[in-house]
C-alpha cells in the first residue's frame, strides 16, 4: 500500500487528490525571495510589495508547469494501466505515486518521458508568447522565466541518472538489454551518483576554467542538488535490490509442512502426528477442514503429560485470522500484498493446496527473506 504525503488536497487528477505538501510553501517562499532581484533589476522603480508579488506570480508559474509535468506522468501511468495514488507539489517540485507492477520497459519509459517533453513543449509555447511581445513589460519578464524555468527543469529531468526521470529511461533501455530491471536500475543508479558529483564539481571548477572564484552560494545549491541526486540514485538502487529479492520470494521454498488433526484432538494426538516428521507444524482443522489455527509447541509441552490425553487440542491453538490461507502456487509481490491484506498480524498463516491444509508459513521468515536486500 502506498503511504500518502500528507498536505492540502486542492482537486483530483486522473482519479488520486492533488496535494500541497507543507515544505511547498518554504520552496515558495525561497524562490520568491531569489527572483525578487530579478525583477528589481527589471523594474527599478517598482515598489517592494510590486516586486514581492511579481516574484511569486512567477513562483506560481513555475509550480504549475510542475503540476502539468506530474499530471502527464499520472495520465499516462494510467493509460498503461495503473492506478494513480496521488500528485503532490513538494520542496522539490512534485512527484506522482502510482501502484501495480511495471511489467514492460517501455511503459516505464513512457511514464518517465512524458513529464520533461511536457516541460520542453510549455518552455516552448512560452517562448513563442514571449517573441510575440512588442515591448519590455512584467509580463513579457514572466513569459521569459517561464521559456527558461521549463527548458531548464525538461533538460535536467532527461539526464540519464536516476531519480531523474532520464534515469528511469536509461534504466528501461538497459532492462530491455539484459532482461533485468535490476540490473538497469543499477546502472541507472550509478550514472545518478556521478550527475550529482557532477553538479558539485561543475559549481567549483567551471568558475576556475574562466579565472574566477566558485560563487559560494551557487556552491551550496550544486551541494543541495547533489546530495539529492546521489541520496535518490541510492535509494532507487536498494529499492531496485529489495524488489528484485521481492520476485524471488516462493511459498515453497519458506513454508513449514504442516500435519493436521481434527477440533476437540487430544494434545497427545497432535504430538504422535508431529513425531517422526523432523520440522512441521500442528495444524488444527474443523468438521468441514477449514483451518483454525496452528498447535503453539510449547503451550503444548506445558500440558502434563498425565493430562495430554484428556486436554483438548485448543488449550493451545494459536487462531489463524479469518481468511488468512495462502495458496501453494502464490509468490513474489502477489505474495506479499496477500499478507499484508489478510494476515492481520498473525505470526503464522495456512497454506492451501487445492483447498487442503499442506504447510503453514512464518510471516516473519517472508520479512527477514526481503529485509536484506533492502540493506544492501
Amino acid at each position: 500500500m502506498t503511504q500518502r504525503s500528507s498536505g492540502w488536497r486542492i482537486g483530483r487528477v486522473a482519479g488520486a487528490p492533488v496535494l500541497v505538501t507543507r515544505s511547498w510553501f518554504v520552496a515558495a517562499v525561497v524562490l520568491t525571495l531569489l527572483f525578487a532581484p530579478t525583477v528589481r533589476a527589471f523594474a527599478p522603480a517598482m515598489g517592494t510589495v510590486g516586486v514581492l508579488v511579481v516574484a511569486f506570480a512567477f513562483v506560481l508559474l513555475l509550480f504549475a508547469s510542475v503540476f502539468c509535468h506530474e499530471v502527464a506522468h499520472a495520465l499516462v501511468a494510467r493509460a498503461r494501466g495503473h492506478r494513480v495514488d496521488e500528485l503532490a507539489l513538494t520542496l522539490w517540485g512534485g512527484h506522482t505515486a502510482y501502484s501495480g507492477a511495471v511489467r514492460r520497459p517501455r511503459d516505464s519509459a513512457l511514464i518517465a518521458v512524458v513529464g520533461p517533453l511536457t516541460n520542453l513543449a510549455l518552455a516552448a509555447a512560452f517562448w513563442f508568447l514571449f517573441t510575440a511581445q512588442s515591448s519590455s513589460s512584467i509580463p513579457a519578464l514572466l513569459l521569459y522565466a517561464g521559456a527558461f524555468s521549463n527548458a531548464f527543469v525538461g533538460a535536467f529531468n532527461l539526464l540519464p541518472g536516476l531519480p531523474l526521470d532520464g534515469g528511469q529511461v536509461l534504466e528501461s533501455a538497459v532492462w530491455a538489454l539484459t532482461g533485468s530491471r535490476t540490473t538497469g536500475t543499477v546502472a541507472a543508479g550509478w550514472v545518478g551518483r556521478a550527475v550529482g558529483l557532477a553538479v558539485v564539481l561543475g559549481a567549483l571548477v567551471w568558475p576556475l576554467v574562466g579565472g574566477r572564484s566558485p560563487d559560494l552560494f551557487t556552491v551550496m545549491w550544486a551541494a543541495l542538488i547533489g546530495a539529492f541526486l546521489w541520496s535518490g540514485a541510492s535509494e532507487a538502487m536498494r529499492a531496485g535490490r529489495r524488489r528484485d529479492a521481492v520476485s524471488r520470494i516462493d511459498v515453497r521454498t519458506l513454508m513449514t509442512t504442516a500435519v493436521v488433526v481434527p477440533a476437540g484432538s487430544p494434545v497427545a494426538e497432535a504430538g504422535r502426528a508431529a513425531r517422526g516428521h523432523g520440522e512441521v507444524a500442528v495444524v488444527v482443522v474443523d468438521d468441514r477442514g477449514e483451518p483454525t489455527g496452528w498447535v503453539d509447541p510449547q503451550a503444548a509441552a506445558a500440558v502434563p503429560a498425565d493430562q495430554a490425553a484428556a486436554v483438548p487440542v485448543e488449550s493451545a491453538l494459536v487462531p489463524f485470522p479469518a481468511g488468512a490461507a495462502v495458496a501453494l502456487e502464490q509468490s513474489g509481490p502477489e505474495l506479499l500484498e496477500h499478507l499484508a491484506r489478510v494476515s492481520g498480524g498473525a505470526r503464522v498463516v495456512p497454506v492451501t493446496d487445492g483447498g487442503r491444509v499442506v504447510a503453514v508459513l512464518d510471516v516473519a521468515r517472508v520479512a527477514a527473506a526481503v529485509r536484506p536486500a533492502g540493506r544492501r
